[in-house]
Order: structure tokens, then C-alpha cells, then sequence
């Protein structure tokens, strides 16, 4: 059955976006201007009686108006421009030819389709015409002729509601868009948290939640990535919200590259919030006919808590963002040679990884970096993508092939982006590099940034890393990059455009490196998680989630990471102790229940354990590969907060709620300690579960209402697994 997802009051000039859950709403009024009236749990009527009208002083009135109630400086609006008398923080800010900053945008026209509008060159959530639907709202500025064409995408199962803009010039003379956003979401009253992610490199997305007050809040990123420091994906709740109570709202902007998210209250107690491309350093000129596509933003409502928000977005990435042939296939248990061998490796060394893993049951070597070059460590070589016969002592085709036949798959790292001044392609090419010209470079990690704003770069990478793929049967690459951008300048473009044009350069390349190997699964990476976000899941559908691979620190990682991302998506691998970033020591059982909340793997040489370890990774992986599917598209809920509890649990629950997998580490250890209780959710009222390790059986309600007991036990970061399955009815 169809469902109507938008539709239109003709005679109140009303749009209504309705989910299953959800709806949102707005209106043209009687000036055309495009007011916001709603966003929340599912209403129906007109919600135009909200807005209100008073004189207020110092907000300023439009010029035709005849009395002093009317002001954009305190309704809430769709899209909030510069120069309208508004004076909260805008969504579009446009600098005119004579240099002025104004743009005043009133309704032109709107259509409705079936199906979810795309956006060229830029990723975005993708659904069929019978899951979505589109609505495209014109505005224009009368004096500029500047339009922009507000994109709506409902999805009515996922509770999911997109939004994207793009800006065109309709005026002859040239102008700038000095400030693009592609959401504004305002709350008439009420107070709100803001919730987000911050962090640093191997220490991603911890979590921070803090009052909404007056003045504004601001997070955003200036690296040119999306970043290790503030993630591009926040939730505004209401200050009693929790796991499974409240109101909450989540936005999550699919791109890669330098974003800023805004929340101001302003002096009437309006709350806006806004999510966009980064001002600083964009500077995008438009010329007569000249489009610029903002990136889109994905929002969801939950009316019960952070836990059922995340299950939208973990839906809608899963389903909808992530594609190509892994995007529901089971994911390959890797073996990656970085923690086991760093630089120091040769072709033995890797065949010698491949027996080992083939021996304990692991899918896949992957040979990280160091292959290429002059590339003995991180000062050189980065841009000369020859491989390396007299470190590897063979061809690629002889490794792979030696490798495959061990039984195990092939992958390979590799650092497109990035350029070593110690390279054969900087003595040839050094304007290809990101440097203004007569100022010494920015290094980091010694080394600089290709120019992938420039096509013809991105060509001469691009035709080098193929004549590589194509020597063998190449079953994954590892994306990596390793630096954030400086020294912003191009030939080819003005450099308020290099940002922007920069990632579209990268998804550029990832496109067409999928379509020319669509059986190759792409892992990104940004030394870790600095660009963990949903631009890239378009193109990749794993990330390696940390560069951190302590098991401990991965809990908190991995905790802030699950508010908004699936466990499908992220790159987690059991480590060697003492682990090679904390010093710290995990039991193996920890270090294996820690990876499996992701897509798992090993980062260690199999050469140095023990046969008691051995016979443990045999056990690890034949219980990730029972349980891979309950893992991959089960339901996740968070039990604990690793930032507060004693310890940290989370659990897989099936769809059909038949099956349940819990993981506890306990995290704090203490003489003569309290007993914790864990409660489970989820499960299927009414029914009894057994735990098959032990046989006991569990009527579902008491799990859910009074909890498990987590065992009480000596020393450090104990563990435990327990699965669950529906045996019976009461």
C-alpha cells in the first residue's frame, strides 16, 4: 500500500512530512515566507496556532509591513537568511556583487515525487520510490534572482527525514555564498541538552552532554576532515531524556570534510539549531547559472529515548547510506600486519601471516603500510604507488598468489590523499601539493596533501593504484590519511573553494574505485576515526574505528560511536599485549568480546602466542562467526555508560527478538565490591529464555525489570558472553 508521506494544504499553504512515528511541519505565509512549526511525535492539524505575534522592540519589521508584530527575528523559520532583520545565526549568508550581504527569500514553487532525490557528486541516503518520498521547495530573493531549493527526503519505516539545499544564481552579475547550511531545526520554547562527541586522535567520540544556554554553541571541524575532535552527528534532547525516556532529536551531516554545527536560545527563548559547511576558509563564488549542492543533513525524533533514536540512524545508515556488495554480506575476519610488523616486513613475513591466520581460521592478510617505494617508515615514499620488489623479495602477483593459496584472501593498504616531499612524485610534481606559494608548508606526520581538487591529480593517483589492483586478486583496501589540512591554496581554484571541491575530489575517487572493483570491500580510515561519518560509509561500509585497539579505551569509543553508527560499519581488531598505544593489559577473552561489537579482526603476530592463546582465537572466531549475522543487524542496546558504571554492557537482540547476545566488562575492581545488576532490553514479553552456556532459564520480564547479577571476581577487566534463545511461552 502507498503511502503519502508529504502532502499539501492548498488553501493554508501548509506541508506536512510524516513518518511512522513522526511529523514535520511548515507553512508559506502570507508575506511568503517559509515559517517552521513543527517537528516531533506524530500530530495531526494545523500547528500554525503556535506562532504568536507581538511588538518586541528592537526586532525589525519587513518593509511592507503595517503594524510592529511581524518579525523574522523571532519566528521560526525553514531556512533563516542574512539581511531579512533577523539577528539569531543564519543558514545563508550571500555576498552581492556590489558587496553587500543580504538575501531576503520568499516561496517561488514546490513538487512532491516519489522516490529520494540524489545530489550530484555529493553522497547522500538513497531509498526506492516505494520507501520515500521528495519534496523541493524554490525560494528566490526578487532583487538578486539568487534561488535556493530547499530537498526534503522522508523515509516513512525508518522515521528518517533528510534535508539538502542547493543555492543557484539567477542574476547576471557574479555572487559569493559566504555561509551554507542544509538544516535549520527551531524549537519555539522548551529547554534542551545538546549531546556530542568529541575526542582526539585515538580517543575518539566520547561523549559530553551540556545545557543548551543563551548565546550560541558551537562545534565544527577546521581540519578539512570531519575530524577525531567533534564528530558530525549530535542530538538535542530534552533535559530529562535518557536511554529510554524523552524527547530527542538527532542530526547527522553526510560529509567528510569541515562542517559546523550551531544551537543558539535566543532572548525569547527560542531554540535554533543548524547543521552546515564550515564558513571559515568557504568563500564559493557563483557565477549566472551556477549551482553550489550544500551536503545533506539526516534527522530523526525519538519520543522514547536515545536507544530507539539510535536504531533509526543505525537502520537508515545500514540500509540506506552504506552500499555495493558488502553492505549486507558477511564481512571478512582479517589479520593486519601493522601491530605485527609495522615497517619491518618482506614477502615472507606476509606469507608467513597468511599461514598462521589460515591455521586459525581467519578470512584475510592484509599488508598495511610500507609496501611502495622508498617506504622503510612514515618520512617518504607516500605518492609512488610502484610496489617494492626488493623489500617484498617477489612481484605483488607472486605474493598474492603465494598468499591465496594458503587459503586466506589478499588486502592492501594504501594513503591516496597524501604526498611525501621524499618521493618521486613531489621531485616531478611539487605544485600538486597543498602549499601557498612563497610560504615554507605545514608537515605533519613529515608529510603534505595532494591537491584533489584538481582532476588531473586525482587521474595520475588514480591510473597508479589501478596498475596495483590489478596485479592480483585484491579482496579489500585499507583508505587510509594521516593529517589534517593547511595551507589551503590551488591553481586551479579560488581557495574558498578548495575545501569543498577537496572532498568532492576524494568521493570522486572512491566512486570510481568501486565501480571498476565491485567486488573489493573498501575499509576507510583517517588515522583511526577522523573521518567517521556517513559521507564516507556511502563509499565505505566499514571504518576503523580507532587507531586505539585497547580493549578498555575501546569501550568508551565504542560506546560514544554506537549513538549514531551500526556496529557494521565499525573496524574493530583483538590486540597484542601490552597493547601497543596504553601499555595496558586485557585478558584475551576481554580483548575478543571487545572487537566483536564491530566488524572483527586481529592486530598481532599469531607467531608469538602460546597454544592456549591459539586454541582461544579457534574459539573467538567460530563464536563471532554463530553469532556475525545477531552482531551485523541485530538490534544494539547500550546497558551502561562505560564514562560512569563499574562496568560496561551492551546487547544484540535479533529482530525477531528469538535470540540475544550480552557482553559485560567490568571495568572498576574494588576491595570487598558491591554486586552490579544489569538489565536487559528488548526482549519478547512473555517468553522464557535460556542461557545456553549454563541451561538456566529466564522469564524475559525479570531480565528486563530486576537484571542479571555480574559476577564479583579478582583482577583487572574481567569478561563474560552470555546467549540467550526463546525455549518457551508462560
Amino acid at each position: 500500500m502507498a503511502i503519502q508521506n508529504i502532502r499539501y494544504d492548498t488553501e493554508n499553504q501548509l506541508f506536512t512530512l510524516s513518518t511512522k512515528n513522526t511529523s514535520y511541519q511548515m507553512k508559506v505565509d502570507s508575506r511568503g515566507f517559509l515559517l517552521h512549526l513543527y517537528y516531533g511525535a506524530k500530530i495531526s492539524g494545523n500547528m500554525e496556532y503556535l506562532l504568536t505575534y507581538y511588538d518586541r522592540g528592537f526586532s525589525g519589521n519587513p518593509y511592507e509591513e503595517e503594524t510592529r508584530t511581524y518579525s523574522l527575528d523571532v519566528l521560526p523559520q525553514e531556512y533563516p537568511t542574512l539581511g531579512t532583520g533577523d539577528y539569531r545565526s543564519s543558514a545563508l549568508i550571500v555576498r552581492n556583487a556590489d558587496g553587500t550581504e543580504s538575501c531576503t527569500l520568499r516561496y517561488k514553487e514546490h513538487t512532491i515525487q516519489k522516490g529520494k532525490y540524489s545530489l550530484r557528486g555529493l553522497p547522500a541516503v538513497y531509498a526506492t520510490n516505494q520507501e520515500a518520498e521528495t519534496l523541493e521547495i524554490s525560494l528566490e530573493d526578487v532583487v538578486s534572482k539568487v534561488e535556493v531549493r530547499l530537498f526534503y527526503g522522508v523515509l516513512w519505516e525508518e522515521d528518517i527525514i533528510t534535508r539538502s539545499v542547493v543555492i543557484v544564481n539567477g542574476g547576471s552579475e557574479e555572487i559569493i555564498i559566504e555561509k551554507a547550511g542544509s538544516a535549520c531545526v527551531d524549537f519555539l520554547y522548551g529547554n534542551y541538552d545538546l549531546i556530542s562527541f568529541y575526542g582526539r586522535h585515538a580517543m575518539e567520540r566520547n561523549i559530553q552532554r551540556s545545557k543548551i544556554l543563551h548565546g550560541n554553541t558551537v562545534i565544527g571541524s577546521r581540519r578539512g576532515a570531519s575530524s577525531h575532535q567533534y564528530n558530525p552527528a549530535l542530538i538535542i534532547a530534552s533535559s530529562d531524556a535518557t536511554e529510554d525516556f524523552g524527547s530527542c532529536y538527532g542530526m547527522a551531516f553526510v560529509y567528510s570534510g569541515n562542517f559546523q554545527f550551531e544551537a543558539e536560545k535566543d532572548q525569547f527563548g527560542l531554540t535554533r539549531t543548524m547543521m552546515g559547511l564550515l564558513p571559515e576558509q568557504f568563500h564559493y563564488p557563483l557565477k549566472h547559472g551556477e549551482e553550489l549542492i550544500v551536503p545533506e543533513t539526516i534527522l530523526s525524533y525519538s519520543a522514547a529515548g536515545f536507544s530507539f533514536l539510535s536504531e533509526h540512524f543505525h537502520r537508515c545508515i545500514r540500509n540506506h547510506v552504506c552500499r555495493g556488495e558488502y553492505q549486507h554480506q558477511v564481512r571478512p575476519i582479517l589479520l593486519n600486519s601493522w601491530e605485527a610488523a609495522y615497517f619491518d616486513f618482506n614477502g615472507e613475513t606476509i606469507v608467513g601471516l597468511a599461514k598462521e591466520a589460515a591455521e586459525l581460521g581467519i578470512d584475510m592478510v592484509v599488508m598495511d603500510d610500507g609496501w611502495f617505494g622508498k617506504r622503510d617508515d612514515d618520512n617518504s615514499g607516500l605518492g609512488d604507488w610502484e610496489v617494492n620488489e626488493k623489500k617484498l623479495g617477489c612481484t605483488l602477483k607472486d605474493l598474492i598468489r603465494r598468499v591465496t593459496d594458503t587459503g586466506v584472501k589478499f588486502g592492501i593498504w594504501i594513503e591516496p590523499e597524501m604526498i611525501s616531499e621524499d618521493s618521486e612524485l613531489y621531485r616531478t610534481h611539487p605544485d600538486w601539493a597543498l602549499q601557498i606559494p612563497g610560504r615554507k608548508p605545514v608537515r605533519s606526520r613529515n608529510q603534505l596533501v595532494l591537491d584533489f581538487s584538481r582532476e588531473e591529480v586525482r587521474n595520475e593517483v588514480f591510473d597508479a593504484i589501478c596498475k596495483v589492483l590489478d596485479q592480483g586478486e585484491i579482496s579489500y583496501v585499507k583508505w587510509d590519511m594521516n593529517r589534517s589540512l593547511a595551507d589551503i591554496f590551488s591553481k586551479e581554484h579560488v581557495a574558498g573553494k578548495v575545501h569543498y571541491l577537496y572532498v568532492l575530489g576524494v568521493y570522486e575517487f572512491l566512486e570510481r574505485l568501486a565501480l571498476r572493483y565491485p567486488s573489493m570491500l573498501i575499509e576507510g580510515c583517517c588515522g583511526g576515526g577522523g573521518r567517521f561519518d556517513a559521507g564516507m560509509m556511502y563509499y565505505t561500509p566499514q571504518i576503523w574505528c580507532s587507531d586505539n585497539t585497547d580493549a578498555v579505551d575501546r569501550l568508551r569509543i565504542q560506546y560514544g560511536t554506537s549513538f549514531f553508527y551500526p556496529i557494521s560499519v565499525v573496524g574493530s581488531h583483538v590486540s597484542a599485549i601490552p597493547n601497543h598505544q596504553t601499555g595496558r593489559k586485557t585478558s584475551l577473552k576481554t580483548r575478543g568480546i571487545v572487537a566483536m561489537a564491530g566488524t572483527f579482526g586481529y592486530e598481532l603476530d599469531p607467531k608469538l602466542l602460546g597454544e592456549e592463546e591459539r586454541a582461544e582465537i579457534k574459539e573467538q572466531i567460530k563464536t563471532y562467526r554463530n553469532y556475525e549475522d545477531l552482531i551485523r543487524n541485530g538490534i544494539y542496546y547500550r546497558l551502561t555508560d562505560p564514562f560512569t558504571d563499574d562496568c560496561t554492557a551492551w546487547l544484540f537482540v535479533s529482530k525477531d527478538k528469538k535470540q540475544a547476545l550480552l557482553n559485560i566488562v567490568v571495568t572498576e575492581v574494588h576491595g570487598n565490591m558491591e554486586v552490579s545488576f544489569v538489565k536487559l532490553k528488548g526482549l519478547q514479553k512473555g517468553a522464557v529464555y535460556r542461557e545456553l552456556t549454563s541451561g538456566k532459564a529466564y522469564v524475559a520480564e525479570a531480565l528486563m525489570e530486576a537484571g542479571l547479577p555480574v559476577s564479583v571476581e579478582t583482577g583487572e577487566y574481567n569478561s563474560c558472553q552470555f546467549v540467550f534463545a526463546v525455549q518457551e511461552k508462560l
